[in-house]
């Protein structure tokens, strides 16, 4: 499928001679620092330090939503033949919520994986660890390394993860991660049909979370959803539905028939290409439109890409980049985060601020919560720690 795990150096290939001599790079690249990484995951981490009264102190009360859009990359939204369409409708959709009491601001970050293996980009954002091969998400996993969803729960909010794509227990989720609830295609009520990879549309996963978390008077909750519409192969699509028709899903049922198959498809590149960017589309709208459909002024939606889409659809050469936006209606969370310098609106220009995805996690908890005396001598004592773990864990 032409994997990648750095830039240039895919992990797999249509070529059998490419597979070899990427399977030989891989392995270079995994032995040059994995003594760095594993002392990164042994060694005390200076964030699971500050008490739980100091974390996260900014956006108490809020709903704090990290949905990961799968494939969102930044060929999506910039110089290729189908960005114009996805730029549309980023342009639109930032209208549409700015007039609704909504703001907006983007960014850039750095994937740590290509074309796929998103759950290198799921753990690598929720860690503050460069998580870059299925080694080292093994090794995070068999570790206590201190999570954004560990600091959310110790922190009083309902911890929740929502992926449609699973289809058992996802064993990590309780004895990682340490959600309090996780969801999966088996216990939402999906009763419509699949699109290829895709067990549901994007619309019905986010209306099903709405229904069985955000109910009136609920605990906050901070939830990692993963919307997997825009999954390759990009084909069958769904199309929007009323929100109110959405039900248990069989309002979908004749959708698959009336939109274009895998095999249709994938018989161009040009029409990859195509779909894929109509993907996108969907999915932004879907998790837009959302937004205001709920109207909860307490939302904070941190929406991101987890890679970049296959090579059939990226081409050659294409950096790891990702967008990433914030979407709240809280002036307070703007002016603590304004030294981000992130940029307004859904579609962030080429200048916007662009980081490593494993600096989020220390971004996020350093910015809204409270700098107490038992934070900020960790982190005096630690500064040798994180130097080496940031320059042992980010492998460029």
């Amino acid at each position: 499928m032409s994997l990648q795990l750095a830039a240039g150096s895919p992990v797999a290939s249509t070529s059998a001679t490419g597979l070899a001599v990427s399977q030989v790079r891989a392995y270079q690249a995994a032995l040059s620092d994995p003594r760095r990484f594993g002392q990164a995951t042994r060694s005390p981490d200076p964030e699971a330090a500050v008490p739980a009264s100091g974390l996260l102190t900014g956006l108490r009360g809020k709903d704090v939503i990290i949905a990961f859009v799968e494939s969102y990359g930044q060929v999506a939204v910039r110089g290729t033949s189908y960005s114009p369409g996805v730029d549309a409708v980023l342009r639109q959709q930032t209208g549409m919520l700015t007039r609704a009491g909504w703001s907006t601001q983007s960014a850039w970050l750095t994937s740590p994986t290509f074309g796929g293996i998103s759950w290198l980009a799921h753990s690598t954002l929720q860690s503050g660890l460069w998580v870059n091969s299925n080694q080292r998400y093994n090794e995070l996993l068999a570790s206590k390394r201190f999570t954004l969803s560990d600091a959310f729960d110790e922190a009083g909010w309902h911890t929740v993860a929502d992926d449609p794509s699973d289809n058992t227990v996802w064993k990590p989720g309780t004895y990682f991660y340490h959600y309090d609830q996780t969801y999966n295609r088996l216990n939402v009520g999906y009763r419509g049909p699949t699109f290829s990879f895709s067990s549901m549309p994007d619309q019905y996963t986010l209306a099903a979370f709405q229904r069985l978390e955000l109910t009136p008077g609920h605990k906050p909750v901070m939830a990692e959803i993963d919307l997997t519409s825009s999954h390759i192969p990009w084909a069958p699509l769904p199309a929007m539905v009323p929100w109110n028709k959405v039900g248990n899903g069989s309002v979908f049922d004749p959708q698959p028939a009336e939109s274009e198959s895998p095999a249709t498809v994938w018989r161009s590149n040009n029409t990859v290409r195509q779909f894929y960017g109509q993907s996108i589309q969907y999915t932004m709208t879907a998790l837009t439109s959302w937004v205001t459909e709920l109207n909860d002024p307490n939302l904070v939606l941190i929406l991101l890409g987890d890679h970049q889409p296959h090579t059939a659809v990226s081409g050659p050469g294409a950096t790891h980049d990702v967008p990433i936006s914030i979407v709240t209606r809280a002036p307070s969370v703007l002016k603590q985060m304004s030294s981000w310098h992130w940029q307004n609106g859904l579609l962030p220009a080429p200048s916007a601020p662009l980081e490593p995805m494993d600096a989020f996690r220390n971004q996020l908890l350093n910015t809204f919560s409270s700098k107490t005396p038992a934070r900020d001598a960790s982190a005096q004592g630690s500064a040798a720690t994180r130097a080496a773990a940031v320059s042992g864990t980010s492998g460029r």
